[in-house]
Parts: structure tokens; C-alpha cells; sequence
């Protein structure tokens, strides 16, 4: 058996109480690290944090509320999870909303623009900012954002989106250069296509995706990256935004 060498690691992971963000904190669980998780809904705090107590027994979970887009209550959460858990050596930032999709560009409102990129962009911006002083203190510390094959194509009625995705690559690229040499610190992202999660059904306005004509991701599926990108044995990966789209990038447009 491979010992992806993240036993006791201390992890904060955002979005941690749905989705994507839910299955790397179970997943960090599994592999006996400690975890912190951030949501902004209380309810839904409370109900991740018991299904992972309860999967996980022993293993050192805690939680705390924040608005990732904003920065007195991020530090906060940060702060408190970070004093919890006696430090980070790993962050994972799931925070994210897919905002209004199927609008041209001129129906997107400013508002609306602008709510997507404060929650996918300067979200991932406060998460490092903040975790930075414990992750420069941390074990093999890592920074891993998820990001989108949607920062690198593009489908119409997704404008706001794609933007903010095609700013969490090139944030990754800038803050793996930044952070590796004088810290340690490797950043890299996670970047799927669709993933069978809630944000996903509401945007798409579908009950279930069984049965549709394309490949579907798990939370878990995706997880499992991130877990991997994390491990201090994949050491020599840094600004790497790793595309898990089924090889759809890779397709030519010639018609052969």
C-alpha cells in the first residue's frame, strides 16, 4: 500500500461543506489528516461537520463560518481553525459559485459580473493571503485551488465565469512562482469539467445528470487530485492547473 505521506497533516479546505470541498475533506480525513472546513451557512456547517465525525471517529475535524469574498471574516475562520488545529501545512480553496448562466453579454450586469469574481477570484486571493503565515510555518506546504476547464474554453452564456476561472489559472501560475522559492510553498489547481455537485444541478437547472450525453465527475473523483497534487510525493509539481476534462482539450478541430 502507498503512503501518500499526509497522516497528520493539518488541512483547511473552503467550501468544505458541499460538494467538491466536502469530498476533499472527507478524503483528507481518510488519510488521517486534520481538518478544518469553512462555509458560509451554519446549517449545512453542522451537517458536514457530524457526517465527518461520524465517518471518521477519531480523526481531528472543526469548522468555522466565513464568507470567503471577505476578508474580516476570512481571517477570522482562518485564524480560529489554524489556532484549532496548531497550524496548516495545506490549503484547498473549493469556494465558488457559477453565478447566472445562459445570459449574452449585454444582460450580465456589473453586479452580477462582479458577484462571480469576488467569490471565485478574490476568494482564492484571501484564502492564501491569510493562511500564508501558518503554511509558511506548515510541512511540505501546499496551496491547491479549484479551478475549471471553463479557464480555458469557453461556451456561450458563461462570460462571468470563464472569466473568473481563466484569473484562478493565471493566479495559480503567479503564486507558484511567488510562494515556491522563498517558502516552499507549492500552488497548483485542480480544473474539471462538470462535476455531479449541488452548484452544479442549480446552475445547470437539472435534477439529476444521469443519462446525459457527457462525462460526469464525482466530487470524489475530483478529490482524489487534490489529495494527490497535495502529497509531499508529487514534490516536483508546481503552477500546474491540471485539467480533468476526459481529454477534451486535447481534440483537435480538424475533421478527421
Amino acid at each position: 500500500m502507498v503512503d501518500i505521506g499526509l497522516t497528520g497533516r493539518k488541512v483547511l479546505v473552503t467550501g468544505g461543506t458541499s460538494g467538491i470541498g466536502l469530498a476533499v475533506a472527507d478524503l483528507f480525513a481518510g488519510q488521517n489528516a486534520q481538518v478544518g472546513i469553512i462555509g458560509r451557512s451554519p446549517d449545512r456547517m453542522n451537517s458536514a461537520l457530524n457526517a465527518l465525525r461520524e465517518a471518521h471517529g477519531e480523526t481531528k475535524v472543526v469548522g468555522a463560518t466565513g464568507d470567503v469574498a471577505d476578508e474580516a471574516s476570512m481571517r477570522q475562520a482562518i485564524t480560529s481553525i489554524a489556532t484549532e488545529l496548531g497550524g496548516l501545512d495545506h490549503a484547498v480553496n473549493s469556494a465558488g459559485i457559477a453565478g447566472t448562466l445562459g445570459e449574452p453579454v449585454d444582460e450580465v450586469s456589473s453586479d452580477e459580473f462582479l458577484e462571480v469574481q469576488r467569490a471565485n477570484v478574490l476568494g482564492s486571493f484571501l484564502t492564501i493571503k491569510l493562511a500564508l503565515p501558518y503554511l509558511k510555518e506548515g510541512t511540505d506546504p501546499t496551496y491547491t485551488l479549484i479551478g475549471s476547464d471553463s479557464g480555458f474554453v469557453t461556451a456561450p452564456g458563461m462570460l462571468a465565469y470563464n472569466a473568473s476561472k481563466g484569473a484562478v489559472a493565471q493566479l495559480t501560475r503567479a503564486l507558484s512562482v511567488e510562494l515556491h522559492e522563498p517558502h516552499g510553498i507549492r500552488v497548483n489547481s485542480v480544473c474539471p469539467s462538470i462535476v455531479d455537485t449541488p452548484m452544479a444541478r442549480d446552475a445547470m437547472e437539472m435534477e439529476s445528470f444521469e443519462g446525459v450525453d457527457y462525462p460526469v465527475s464525482t466530487p470524489e473523483n475530483i478529490a482524489w487530485l487534490v489529495l494527490c497534487l497535495a502529497s509531499p510525493n508529487s514534490l516536483a509539481v508546481n503552477g500546474v492547473s491540471l485539467l480533468a476534462d476526459y481529454g477534451y482539450h486535447a481534440r483537435s478541430s480538424f475533421p478527421a
